[in-house]
């Protein structure tokens, strides 16, 4: 099986699970869940989260934070390299815009990394929330036809390994920063 007969069996599977164009429910649902992995949301959310949390939530929090912003530069850089095209359709131009390359789904890898973080930092009600959310950021990216199945794959198992590397480092890291900011005013 040649690579150009496997990238075409992509696009024709990712295709069958596309919704974009089909108004109702399912549609709905999938825009949802394709925005809910966006990065300027969650980096927002944490920041805004970090001035009511105390210390233990803040350690998530502040994991999260850089580990997304460091995930973002490994997959931009991938993204780089690749320079695979996303798949045509009109939904998503914000996407289609800024970042016209799908290898790997920044929105897959930020959502699968986001649950490794949490299941080793978050309470467990909120890993096993993280862990049913990430899927369905990545599947709702192919059905709204922004990325192919193989966009998202890479994208999950890139975030999974991202997230479990910085886990690695992210104690230094998090009792530095903590005690950096925990002044009284914060």
């Amino acid at each position: 099986m040649s690579l150009r007969s496997i990238l075409e069996l992509d696009a024709r599977l990712s295709d069958q699970l596309r919704v974009a164009e089909k108004p109702g429910f399912l549609r709905n649902v999938s825009v949802f869940f394709a925005h809910s992995g966006d990065s300027w949301f969650w980096w927002a959310a944490l920041i805004i989260a970090w001035f009511f949390s105390n210390s233990s939530w803040k350690q998530w929090e502040v994991v999260e934070f850089f580990g997304i912003l460091g995930l973002a530069g490994v997959v931009l850089a991938i993204k780089f390299l690749v320079r695979r095209k996303r798949p045509e359709g009109e939904w998503g131009g914000i996407y289609r815009n800024t970042d016209p390359h799908s290898f790997p789904s920044g929105h897959a890898a930020r959502s699968f990394l986001i649950a490794v973080v949490g299941t080793a930092l978050a309470p467990p009600w909120l890993a096993a929330t993280l862990w049913v959310w990430a899927p369905l950021v990545a599947l709702a990216r192919v059905a709204m036809g922004v990325h192919y199945l193989s966009d998202v794959v890479a994208g999950a198992i890139l975030g999974i390994i991202v997230g479990l590397f910085g886990l690695q480092i992210y104690q230094p890291m998090v009792d530095w920063f903590v005690s950096l900011t925990n002044f009284p005013l914060w």
